[in-house]
């Protein structure tokens, strides 16, 4: 009997394979964004695996059912070996995306990974302004390079991903943002609030919107989809801090999507660095055995483990119970419901954290090896 089949029939329901892993290659980055989602305790290069742990752990995802690969870090473009691993990837069938800063990309790598068959580029941006995105980035004449590189991205011929992050100190240009998506001919525009874990966290005061502004955000991407219709496909993730309901996280703990770290580990987000668990390795087991067997993936998978009112709610397999990065950072107790649910006992906490949208404060924490406060 196959490793599935086993753990299925032991658990008493079928768990389908992850459909996507996100492929964290490094945690080295020339860029220091304030909400970048890595932990605050950034892996140095000495323990990043090498090219044949990541070779094998991309057959093993190929062989697990993951159909695509998101080559990300840090800044994945900071592997030497970058090309290879696409090359590799490709080879036993995953779509392969890399998502970039575009800092470090020019045209000689840019034929390299297509060659090597990348189907798809990510690339981030900060702002529409040049001064506020550099600022943001921490880093001289980042927004520069990044139109560089999205012209070198659409001259090689694949389709192109804008990102960007917004928070109050850029949201009131996101009308800009737009357009620059259209000028640099991406498909795609991922207009996506600051999520408040890794980094964003103690950055919270200089970043969390005001309800008004999220209003605002809000009416200018509902006009820009029904404007840009088949022109750009707009996605928009808002903060969970105004919702009523928690969003179902990854799409469920354990379900859709798994993550291995630069230095292996693997996880069923690219946060849950944050929860006090033991997640294991991909230097001692396979993915399948992770996947299917492991105490990590399975602790918060389904609906058993949920406490009231998720166990009882007419949503809980529509959400899972929301995101339990959440719930520990508020409550210090991952199992707790997430407090983003009107419903949740300790939604006062969330609440009362809202208060850092009038906060005055606007200098960042700027995420950097050995910077963590």
């Amino acid at each position: 009997m196959s490793i599935a089949a086993d753990t299925a029939a032991h658990a008493g329901f079928a768990v389908a394979p992850p459909l996507a892993m996100l492929a964290e290659l490094t945690h080295r980055c020339p860029l220091r964004c304030p909400y970048c989602s890595n932990p605050l305790e950034l892996e140095r290069a000495s323990v990043e695996l090498s090219t044949a742990d990541w070779m094998r752990i991309f057959s093993e995802a190929a062989a697990l059912g993951v159909l695509q690969v998101h080559f990300s870090g840090g800044e994945p473009m900071a592997r030497r070996d970058l090309v290879e691993l696409v090359a590799h990837a490709a080879k036993v069938g995953l779509y392969t995306n890399l998502i970039t800063s575009g800092v470090l990309l020019d045209r000689a790598r840019m034929t390299e990974l297509a060659a090597a068959g990348l189907d798809h580029v990510q690339l981030s941006f900060q702002d529409a302004d040049a001064a506020s995105a550099d600022r943001i980035a921490g880093f001289d004449k980042a927004h520069a390079k990044k139109l560089a590189a999205a012209a070198i991205v659409r001259e090689a011929g694949l389709p192109l991903t804008m990102n960007a992050v917004m928070h109050k100190q850029n949201l009131a240009r996101l009308p800009e943002i737009v357009e620059l998506a259209v000028a640099l001919g991406a498909s795609r525009l991922e207009v996506a609030h600051a999520q408040y874990y890794g980094w964003a966290l103690p950055n919270r005061s200089a970043l969390l919107p005001t309800y008004a502004m999220l209003e605002r955000a809000t009416a200018i991407v509902d006009a820009a989809r029904d404007r840009l219709k088949g022109v750009l496909a707009i996605d928009y993730v808002v903060p969970d801090y105004y919702a009523r309901r928690p969003k179902a996280c990854m799409g469920g703990w354990g379900r859709q999507f798994i993550n291995v770290s630069p230095a292996g580990k693997v996880l069923p987000c690219h946060a849950a660095e944050t929860l006090p668990m033991d997640f294991p390795s991909a230097l001692k087991s396979s993915l399948a055995e992770i996947w299917y067997r492991s105490d990590a993936f399975a602790r918060f998978r389904g609906t058993d483990w949920m406490p009231d009112p998720c166990r009882s709610c007419d949503r809980r397999e529509v959400d899972w119970g929301g995101c339990r990065c959440q719930a520990f950072a508020f409550t210090g107790d991952a199992a707790r419901t997430d407090p983003a649910c009107a419903l949740a006992p300790d939604r006062p906490l969330l609440d009362a954290a809202r208060d850092d949208a009038d906060s005055p404060v606007t200098d960042f924490l700027y995420r950097q090896i050995g910077a963590a406060p």
